[in-house]
C-alpha cells in the first residue's frame, strides 16, 4: 500500500484527471448545446444538432457526479468550503443544468415553433452557464477565497457573489466557456455535414481564436498582476488534516515558481496552445476525428496549466492566508484515500472501456434524412 504523502499526490492527480475527463467528455456536449440556436437555422437542423450528443449526453454526466464525489471524499474541507462560498454560483450551474435532460426529453414532443425554441434556448443556457461559471470559480481560486477557520476548523466564508464576478474571474470564464464551445463545435463538425458542418468549423475557428488571445492575457495578468501563495513554514507531508498548522504569505509572481522548480510542467501551457492550433489546422483539413484528440489536448493543457500553478494549494484563503487549503492538510485519512484507490483502479478502465465501446458503436454522421427517416425514435 501506498505511504499517506504519496496517496495525497496520487489523488491531487486523480481529481485533475477526473476534471479533465469531465471537461472533455460533458464539455463537448455542452458546447453543442451552446451553439445550438446558432448553428441550427430551422427545426430539422436544429435536431440533427441535438442528435448528435442524444445518445450520450446524459452518460457523460458520470464525470461530473464522479468529480464531485470525489472532491467530497478525497478533499473533504475544500468540498464543505467551497460549497459554502461558492453556494450561490453552484446552485446557479445546478439550475442551468435542470434544462438538459427536460429540454432533451420535451423538445420535440409537440410541434409547435414557440415551445421548440424555448426549449432550445433553454438548452442554451444549460449548456453555456456552467462552463462560465467554472471559469469565474477558478479565476476566484487563481486569487484567493475570502474564508477562514475557527480553533473547531468551522469554515467562515466573508465574501459575497458579486464579488465572485471580478474581472479577472469573468476573464477567465471566458478562457472555460470559449474552450468548451470549441470543443462541441468541433465534435459538431465531426458528427455532421453540409451546413451545419460548415457553420460548426466557422464557430470552431472563432472560439479557438478567442481561448489563445484570453488565455494568454490570463497568463500575463497572473504573472503581472495577481499574488500568489507560498507556504513558508516547514510542512510534514504525513500531517493530518490541519490547514492552520503552517504559515502562508502572498507574494508577486509566485504561481510562476512551480515552472521554475520543476521546468517539465511548462509542457502544460505549451499544449494548451499547440492544441487548439492543431486542432484548428486539423479542422481545415477535414480531419475532424484527430482535430477532437487536439482539442480534448488543449483543454488537459489550460487546465493542467490553472492546477500546476497552484500546486500545492487547492483552495487559498485571501482573509486568512494560514487557512488556504492544500494538497497536504485538507485531505481525507489515509486509509479513506487507500480505498478510493483501489476502487478507482477497479471502476476507472470499466468506465472507460464502456464509455469507449457506446461511442463506436453509435458513431457516424447524423444528417437531415436520418432525422426524418426516425421522427418519433429520436429527440
Amino acid at each position: 500500500m501506498f505511504d499517506y504523502p504519496t496517496l495525497k499526490i496520487i489523488w491531487w492527480l486523480l481529481v485533475g484527471v477526473l476534471l479533465i475527463g469531465f471537461a472533455i467528455m460533458d464539455g463537448h456536449d455542452m458546447g453543442v448545446g451552446t451553439l445550438l440556436p446558432f448553428a441550427g437555422r430551422n427545426d430539422v437542423e436544429r435536431r440533427v444538432i441535438l442528435n448528435t450528443v442524444g445518445p450520450h449526453w446524459d452518460g457523460n454526466q458520470v464525470w461530473f457526479i464522479t468529480g464531485g464525489g470525489a472532491i467530497f471524499a478525497a478533499w473533504p474541507l475544500v468540498y464543505a468550503t467551497a460549497f459554502s462560498g461558492f453556494y450561490w454560483a453552484m446552485m446557479a450551474v445546478l439550475w442551468a443544468l435542470f434544462f438538459r435532460p427536460v429540454g432533451f426529453d420535451y423538445r420535440s414532443k409537440i410541434e409547435h415553433p414557440t415551445w421548440r425554441s424555448v426549449w432550445d434556448w433553454g438548452l442554451f443556457v444549460g449548456g453555456a452557464v456552467p462552463p462560465l461559471i467554472f471559469g469565474v470559480a477558478f479565476g476566484n481560486l487563481l486569487q484567493g477565497v475570502p474564508f477562514s477557520f475557527d480553533d473547531q476548523l468551522v469554515s467562515t466564508y466573508s465574501g459575497s457573489f458579486w464579488q465572485l464576478l471580478n474581472p479577472f474571474a469573468l476573464l477567465c470564464g471566458v478562457v472555460s466557456s470559449a474552450m468548451i464551445t470549441l470543443h462541441g463545435a468541433i465534435y459538431l463538425a465531426h458528427r455532421t455535414e453540409g451546413l451545419i458542418q460548415m457553420r460548426a468549423r466557422r464557430a470552431a475557428a472563432v472560439f479557438g481564436v478567442l481561448l489563445l488571445l484570453a488565455f494568454s492575457v490570463a497568463g500575463v495578468w497572473v504573472a503581472k498582476g495577481i499574488d500568489g501563495y507560498v507556504i513558508t513554514s516547514t510542512v510534514d507531508p504525513a500531517m493530518l488534516a490541519n490547514p492552520l498548522a503552517k504559515s502562508v504569505s502572498r507574494e508577486a509572481g509566485a504561481w510562476l515558481g512551480n515552472y521554475q522548480r520543476m521546468p517539465a510542467t511548462m509542457v502544460l501551457p505549451l499544449l494548451a496552445y499547440v492544441g487548439v492550433l492543431a486542432a484548428l489546422a486539423l479542422l481545415a483539413l477535414r480531419r475532424t476525428g484527430l482535430a477532437f484528440i487536439a482539442s480534448a489536448l488543449a483543454m488537459t493543457g489550460v487546465i493542467g496549466t490553472a492546477g500546476a500553478s497552484m500546486f500545492p494549494f487547492v483552495m487559498p484563503s485571501s482573509s486568512q492566508p494560514q487557512a488556504s487549503l492544500t494538497v497536504w492538510d485538507a485531505v481525507s485519512s489515509h486509509f479513506t484515500l487507500a480505498i478510493m484507490f483501489w476502487a478507482t483502479v477497479v471502476f476507472m478502465p470499466l468506465i472507460i472501456f464502456y464509455t469507449s465501446w457506446a461511442y463506436r458503436v453509435m458513431a457516424g454522421k447524423v444528417t437531415e434524412r436520418y432525422v426524418r427517416d426516425h421522427e418519433h425514435a429520436v429527440y
